[in-house]
C-alpha cells in the first residue's frame, strides 16, 4: 500500500487507523468483559431457580400419598417462552416433578452439586433431604448467546456511528491544524519573480516557524546574489558605451582620412564590429533592467500611445519607412505594466521583425484594447524545436541578419516580471509561413 504524498491525509490516515484500533480493541475487551459478567448474572438466576423451586418441590412431593411417586408435570396457564426447565429426583433417579416442556434426554444423571455444561444447555444441580431429593434446572446455551449478541450488537452500534464521527473529526482537525502550512506556502506562490520579501513567521507553530525563517534566510541570499550579477551586467554594459563610442569613433575618423583602400577596408570592419559591440552592450543594460526592475506601476497606463511613439521613432530611421503597419485600438488599451518595459518589450519585437522578416512583407503590429499586443511579419517558417528555443538568451536560430540573440530573451524576461506572457507562433495564424508574437499584459 503506498502512503499519500500529501502529510495531511498522511496524519489523517494514521491517526485515523490508531483511533479505529484502539476503539476496536477496547470494544473487543469490553465485549469479553460484559460476556463474563453476563454469564455470571445468568449463572447466579440459574442457581437462584433452582435453590427457591427445591423447598416447593420437596413441600409437593411430601404431602403427596406415600405410594404415589408417578412422574408429575406442572401445568402453566398459558403458552410464554420457558427459558429454564427443571426435574425433580430421587435418589434412584426416578422423575418426581419437571416443568411442563422440560426434555428428559436433556438432564444428565445426578453426579454432584453446581453448575455442569452439555452441549445445548447449562445446567445447576442441588439436593434436599440428605440427597434423597435432587433437582436440575437447565437454560439453554443458545438463548445466553442471543442475549449475548444482541448486547454486542447495542455496544458495536453506537461505535460503528462514532468511528465514522471520529475518523471525519481527525481530518478536520489535522486540516486545520496545517492551515498556518498553506497560508505559508501561499505567500510564497503569491511571490513575483523579483520579489524577495521575507515570508511572514508570525502565527506559525514552533514547528513549522525555522522553516519559514530558513526560506526568508535563502530569499536573503538569492537577492543578494541577484542583485550583484545584475548590477555587473548593467555596469559593466554601461561602462562600455563610452570607450566603445570613442573607438567608433576614431575608427570613422581613419576610415575618413586614409587613402589606403585596405586599410579603409579593415577600418569598415572595425566598424561594423564596434557597432555590434554597442548595440549588445545596449541589450545588456536592457536585459539587466528587465531582470532587476519593478514592472508592475501602480497606476494604469494606455499602451497604444506608448506603442505609437515607438513605432514612430524605429520608422523614422533610414531603412525602415514604410515598413511597419500599425493597428491601434480605437479606446485606451490600459494596463499596469512599466511604461518603460513596455516600450523596450515592443521595440525588441518590432526590431527582431524587420531584422528576420521578409522584406516584401511589412511588419504588421497590433494592439487590442485589452491589451493584447501582436506582432507579425513574413518570411520561412520554423521548425517547432527551434521556436521553443527562440527565447533563450543568444539564440539566433539560422538566421543571418545581424543581432544579438538577446531581443526575445528580454521580452521573456520583462512579460514574466510583469505577470503577463508571451507567445511565439510560427508559422503566423491562418497562413503558411512567417512568424507571430504575442504579448499578453494580464491588465
Amino acid at each position: 500500500m503506498m502512503a499519500p504524498r500529501s502529510l495531511q491525509w498522511r496524519l489523517s490516515l494514521w491517526l485515523g487507523l490508531g483511533i479505529t484500533l484502539l476503539w476496536a480493541v477496547a470494544a473487543i475487551a469490553t465485549a469479553q468483559k460484559l460476556r463474563h459478567q453476563m454469564d455470571e448474572v445468568f449463572d447466579s438466576a440459574l442457581e437462584e431457580t433452582g435453590q427457591r423451586l427445591l423447598p416447593l418441590a420437596v413441600r409437593d412431593i411430601i404431602g403427596r400419598e406415600s405410594d404415589d411417586t408417578a412422574d408429575q408435570s406442572v401445568a402453566t396457564m398459558r403458552d410464554h417462552d420457558e427459558y429454564f426447565t427443571y426435574v425433580v429426583r430421587n435418589a434412584a433417579g426416578q422423575v418426581l416433578l419437571r416443568s411442563h416442556r422440560a426434555d428428559l434426554a436433556v438432564f444428565p444423571p445426578f453426579a454432584a452439586l453446581g453448575f455442569a455444561n452439555t452441549p445445548s444447555h447449562r445446567i445447576y444441580s442441588d439436593a434436599a433431604l440428605q440427597g434423597t431429593v435432587t433437582i436440575s434446572v437447565a437454560e439453554p446455551l443458545a438463548r445466553r448467546g442471543a442475549v449475548a449478541r444482541e448486547a454486542l450488537f447495542g455496544l458495536a452500534l453506537p461505535l460503528g456511528l462514532l468511528v465514522p464521527v471520529s475518523l471525519v473529526g481527525v481530518w478536520a482537525v489535522v486540516r486545520l491544524s496545517m492551515m498556518p502550512l498553506r497560508r505559508l506556502r501561499s505567500e510564497i506562490e503569491a511571490r513575483g519573480i523579483n520579489d524577495f520579501t521575507p515570508v511572514s513567521s508570525k502565527r506559525l507553530p514552533s514547528e513549522i516557524r525555522p522553516n519559514a525563517e530558513a526560506v526568508n534566510r535563502l530569499l536573503e541570499r538569492l537577492r543578494r546574489t541577484l542583485d550583484a550579477e545584475r548590477s555587473f551586467t548593467a555596469n559593466s554594459a554601461h561602462e562600455l558605451r563610452t570607450p566603445v563610442a570613442a573607438a567608433l569613433a576614431q575608427t570613422q575618423r581613419l576610415v575618413t582620412e586614409t587613402s589606403d583602400e585596405a586599410a579603409r577596408s579593415r577600418g569598415r570592419e572595425i566598424e561594423a564590429a564596434l557597432r555590434r559591440l554597442a548595440r549588445l552592450s545596449e541589450k545588456l543594460m536592457q536585459l539587466a533592467r528587465a531582470e532587476g526592475a519593478r514592472l508592475r506601476a501602480a497606476e494604469s497606463t494606455d499602451l497604444a500611445t506608448i506603442l505609437h511613439m515607438v513605432v514612430n521613432e524605429m520608422t523614422a530611421r533610414a531603412g525602415t519607412a514604410g515598413r511597419v503597419e500599425l493597428v491601434l485600438p480605437e479606446v485606451p488599451a490600459l494596463s499596469h505594466i512599466d511604461p518603460d518595459a513596455f516600450a523596450i518589450l515592443a521595440r525588441n519585437l518590432i526590431e527582431n521583425a524587420l531584422k528576420h522578416g521578409s522584406r516584401q512583407e511589412q511588419v504588421r503590429v497590433m494592439l487590442s484594447a485589452d491589451g493584447v499586443l501582436r506582432v507579425t511579419n513574413g518570411g520561412a517558417a520554423i521548425a517547432p524545436d527551434l521556436l521553443a528555443r527562440l527565447s533563450e538568451p543568444f539564440e539566433r536560430g539560422r538566421a543571418q541578419a545581424d543581432g544579438a540573440g538577446l531581443g526575445l530573451a528580454i521580452v521573456r524576461t520583462i512579460a514574466a516580471g510583469s505577470g503577463g506572457r508571451i507567445e511565439l507562433l510560427s508559422p503566423r495564424e491562418e497562413r503558411q509561413d512567417g512568424f507571430e508574437a504575442r504579448f499578453f499584459s494580464n491588465g
